[in-house]
């Protein structure tokens, strides 16, 4: 490919970044793991709780939820804490987390429990919602595989796999695992996920985002 056609980190247009996921990354979570899109590093942890929110209660099935945030300097600019509970961008974010994990586990196999997911940006350099979403489901399945090694569940309520990739576009060229570089700064992009047998799930993109550190 011609050098006119790559991009400034010198990918091709449809070229992932290294992808890297460090499993066991903690101690005291069930589940734990640092992953990393190239330059963008977050923590993903899955703790259990054997208990589910009042709107379960009685039904004999579990939840996962999950919460998102990134540490104020891990952008370009030091952010100010989210101490007033979480930005729009971070709700919307941790929506689409859970919404992500529910979709792969069976909630009625997982008994009256709950798997609180927190996913923690450490350094962004965009992508940080697709690597959040891959990286917390392998926390997940690590958590609840402790659970069955234990004799707690008598099987895995995971009936599939999910990960997730963002795309979006640089002038009229179609890119895929967008950062913040010099020409990806400018694009307008949203995250994809997919399963394990490759069953696409569609996120459109929305809104634009309202303004916010380079590399969030």
């Amino acid at each position: 490919m011609s050098a006119m056609h790559l991009r400034h980190d010198g990918r091709r247009p449809d070229q992932l970044r290294p992808v890297t996921i460090t499993r066991d990354y903690l101690r005291h979570p069930e589940g734990s793991v640092l992953v990393e899109f190239g330059d963008t590093k977050v923590i993903c942890t899955a703790a259990l709780e054997d208990k589910v929110p009042p709107f379960l209660k009685g039904q004999g099935k579990g939840w996962v939820t999950s919460e998102y945030g990134m540490l104020p300097r891990s952008t370009n600019t030091r952010m100010n804490r989210e101490r007033g509970g979480p930005s729009g961008r971070s709700q919307e974010i941790q929506r689409l987390v859970g919404r992500s994990l529910r979709s792969v586990v069976e909630m009625a196999k997982l008994g009256e429990r709950t798997v609180w997911v927190d996913c923690d940006v450490i350094q962004a350099d965009g992508g940080t919602r697709t690597a959040a979403i891959t990286g917390a489901f392998v926390a997940v399945a690590d958590a609840i595989a402790r659970l069955v090694k234990t004799g707690a569940l008598p099987g895995s309520p995971i009936r599939d796999c999910v990960a997730a990739i963002s795309v979006g576009m640089v002038g009229n060229r179609p890119v895929l695992d967008l950062n913040y570089g010099r020409a990806d700064a400018v694009l307008q992009g949203a995250p994809r996920r997919a399963t394990g047998p490759g069953r696409r799930r569609h996120r459109p993109a929305g809104r634009p985002a309202a303004p916010r550190p380079r590399g969030a």
